[in-house]
């Protein structure tokens, strides 16, 4: 039975989380953008019917059907996923490799990274949560080079010295040229 209401309060919780991060880095379009796809039918209705509450819907939906439509609708349209960069590469003679994405992508990918595991850990969260999370999956990404050492590089300030230093950090240094 679908959970309409819990799958939006959980989406909508961790969307207002993602604005918080951008508004304070200073990524105001992208905050308000972010994850928009999320509340149309083909991602939400999905969503809905796989909701649990303490995980995301596709991990569900993956074990049901053998893939997430909605996972492969919303990475096509949302440039803070790294999926949404793999293409096929001149320098790795045209096999399928992880383009540099622009830096306000990879700290937008950073802020989402930091509310999903806010939202779904809850009291559990801590500031080495993102990095933990990104470590477990390292080993299947595909994601170029510098981009990887970007968002490493953030997420182990966040895990090392903090929300408020690596936040200013961000403003400061990361996305000085940018915006």
């Amino acid at each position: 039975m679908a959970n309409w209401l819990g799958h939006f309060q959980t989406i909508t919780a961790h969307k207002l989380r993602v604005m918080h991060y951008c508004f304070r880095v200073g990524l105001y379009r992208q905050g308000l953008l972010h994850d928009l796809s999320k509340y149309g039918p083909t991602e939400f209705l999905v969503g809905a019917k796989y909701y649990q509450g303490d995980r995301s819907p596709n991990e569900m939906e993956r074990l049901d059907v053998g893939y997430s439509s909605a996972w492969l609708h919303h990475k096509g349209r949302n440039k803070h996923h790294l999926e949404y960069w793999i293409d096929y590469a001149p320098e790795l003679n045209y096999r399928m490799g992880g383009m540099e994405i622009p830096v306000n992508y990879v700290v937008e990918m950073f802020c989402d990274r930091v509310a999903a595991c806010q939202t779904y850990q809850r009291e559990k969260y801590t500031d080495a949560s993102p990095w933990d999370y990104y470590a477990r999956s390292l080993d299947h990404y595909i994601i170029h080079p510098k981009t990887q050492a970007l968002l490493e590089e953030m997420l182990l300030m966040l895990r090392d010295e903090g929300e408020e230093r690596t936040i200013a950090y961000i403003r400061r240094e990361v996305l000085k040229n940018v915006r």
